[in-house]
């Protein structure tokens, strides 16, 4: 007989096809807040950027703008942008950006509740170092107004890299997922073309290995199949036509249906086990690891779960016949982007490290096929070379 558990975020609302600004003052108004800290990278928060405008647009309830964060989320910009929220005495973060500025805003809450003003004080805090961390009575949250397809924005975890060991490193707390989440289409449409499909590419990681985990899960596989086919279709249209802004708001919804079940506490396998590797160590852009791990992957696992990957394969509108693998690819290629080690500029010589390092993953002991040490890794890793 089925069985399981399933855990619902601590989200209060998703908002979607309505323009940011004005939903966030609707949420300011209902949160009874009014010192905003802006949090964002410094290409949206320089002079007539996205970040830039919306914390214009909030007068005398933004409490200032933090725009230092940068890819994966460094631990230093993490503890900039608290001290920055503790100057400003913020009562609330607003998140513009994509997965890094999600990640950054979450722990950044946890360096406000706890008091945290050095990098190397994070590593108390590290998933499975010790105790959880223990919020005020009325802690500091955030709003995400996302523009990537990263979903970070749906999940109560973190990862920040410790840019002194390379490695990027896992935070969770119920709290730290946004308290409520802004899905404007509009939002997106000046986000780089690359960027905006290889976390397309990401979500459908999210579905993919959803769809493919052991563990069976009824509404999680329902909100990622859907969320599977509305990604295949809707990265094809904005490709095609990059300002329709229906096809982008399917993209974002697709997105979110695709995170839910992980979010809701079912696991991720080998690929985004390696794409953590490849991104914290190497630097690869977190997107651009699912279009070269991916495929890899499903072609090492297909002998574990064959059947599902005929319904991963049809899902993303697959060739007839075509393997799961070869549907993802082909789809990464019309979109322009890698599939290929190589192209992101991963070479053999990297792979032992590489192998190494991931086996420290969760990910790797909830694929599908199992993955008994670093040979497999490396097995995997030649299939994407």
């Amino acid at each position: 007989m089925l069985s399981g558990v399933h855990r619902h975020i601590r989200q209060d609302r998703v908002v979607y096809g309505r323009p940011a600004p004005e939903v966030l003052g609707e949420l300011l108004d209902a949160y009874g807040k009014a010192r905003v800290l802006v949090i964002s990278t410094a290409s949206l928060s320089g002079p007539g950027g996205l970040a830039s405008r919306i914390a214009a647009g909030l007068g005398g309830r933004c409490a200032g703008l933090f725009g230092a964060v940068s890819a994966h989320s460094p631990r230093d910009a993490v503890i900039a942008a608290a001290a920055e929220a503790r100057r400003a005495d913020a009562d609330l973060l607003v998140g513009v950006g994509g997965g890094s500025v999600a990640d950054a805003a979450k722990v950044v809450q946890l360096c406000v509740w706890q008091g945290l003003t050095r990098a190397s004080e994070l590593d108390a805090w590290r998933a499975g170092a010790g105790a959880p961390p223990a919020p005020p009575a009325d802690p500091l949250r955030a709003i995400a107004v996302p523009t990537t397809l990263s979903a970070a924005e749906f999940t109560p975890f973190a990862g920040v890299t410790d840019t002194v060991r390379h490695a990027k490193e896992g935070y969770g707390h119920p709290l730290f997922v946004p308290r409520a989440v802004i899905l404007d289409p509009a939002m997106t449409l000046e986000t780089p073309a690359r960027l905006w499909f290889s976390t397309g590419i990401k979500a459908v990681d999210h579905c993919v290995e959803q769809l493919c985990s052991l563990e069976r899960a009824p509404w999680a596989d329902a909100l990622a199949a859907d969320g599977l086919a509305r990604l295949a279709a809707a990265l094809r249209a904005t490709h095609a036509e990059p300002g329709d802004l229906d096809a982008r708001l399917d993209c974002q919804i697709g997105m979110w249906l695709a995170i839910s079940g992980a979010s809701a506490g079912r696991g991720l396998g080998a690929s985004h086990a390696i794409g953590h590797t490849l991104g914290g160590r190497l630097g690869v852009p977190h997107g651009l690891t699912s279009c070269v791990a991916l495929p890899a992957v499903l072609a090492w696992n297909e002998p574990a779960d064959a059947g599902r990957q005929s319904l991963v394969a049809r899902l993303i509108g697959g060739a007839p016949g075509a393997s799961a693998a070869e549907a993802v690819r082909t789809l990464c290629r019309d979109l322009g982007l890698p599939t290929r080690l190589a192209e992101v500029g991963v070479g053999p010589d990297q792979f032992a490290a590489i192998a190494e390092a991931t086996m420290h993953d969760a990910g790797v002991r909830l694929n599908p096929r199992p993955i008994r040490g670093p040979a497999d890794i490396v097995e995997i890793l030649k299939l994407a070379a």
